[in-house]
């Protein structure tokens, strides 16, 4: 292979992985240990990307799981942002963001679901095991929601 070639090779590559940020809440501790009460678990995601250098991006999959009783009582809110430095070059321009933000994230999950888990327990509450993520799919509703958005205001008169 001559070395033009090698060049123009795709390179993707973990260069680290680390928990940014991590933080939990309980705020009606000591009491709502002794609530017997189902909880509502609600779970959101967030990916964002940079870039740091040249090909070198770090993108950040911030997971945050609340647990609410019935009354709006707030049991637990953890929040998780799990970030990696990634190597990504030679890809073309328009499949970069596919690759941050479904690529990237199905690195990232498995950790931030890891620790979201671990900080729940140590609070003294059941593990919550988040479910597997599909973030191609989660991708795809985006650039369709974004899509509608800008035909929508494109349709809007100018006034």
């Amino acid at each position: 292979m001559t070395e033009n070639a090698q060049a123009a090779q795709p390179v993707f590559s973990i260069e680290k992985l680390y928990v940014k940020d991590l933080s939990l809440e309980v705020p009606n501790a000591p009491k709502i240990f002794l609530d017997r009460e189902n909880p509502q678990i609600n779970v959101q995601l967030r990916t964002e990307a940079s870039n740091v250098d040249e090909g070198v991006f770090e993108v950040t999959l911030t997971v945050t799981v609340s647990s609410k009783l019935p009354e709006d009582r707030t049991v637990f809110l953890v929040e998780v942002a799990q970030a990696g430095i990634f190597q990504i070059r030679n890809i073309p321009e328009g499949d970069l963001e596919a690759v941050m933000m479904i690529g990237c994230p199905n690195i990232l999950f498995p950790y931030a679901r890891e620790s979201v888990s671990d900080a729940i327990t140590r609070a003294g509450f059941q593990p919550v095991v988040l479910a597997p993520v599909n973030f191609e799919s989660l991708y795809q509703a985006q650039q369709q929601q974004q899509a509608a958005a800008a035909a929508q205001a494109g349709e809007l008169p100018i006034q």
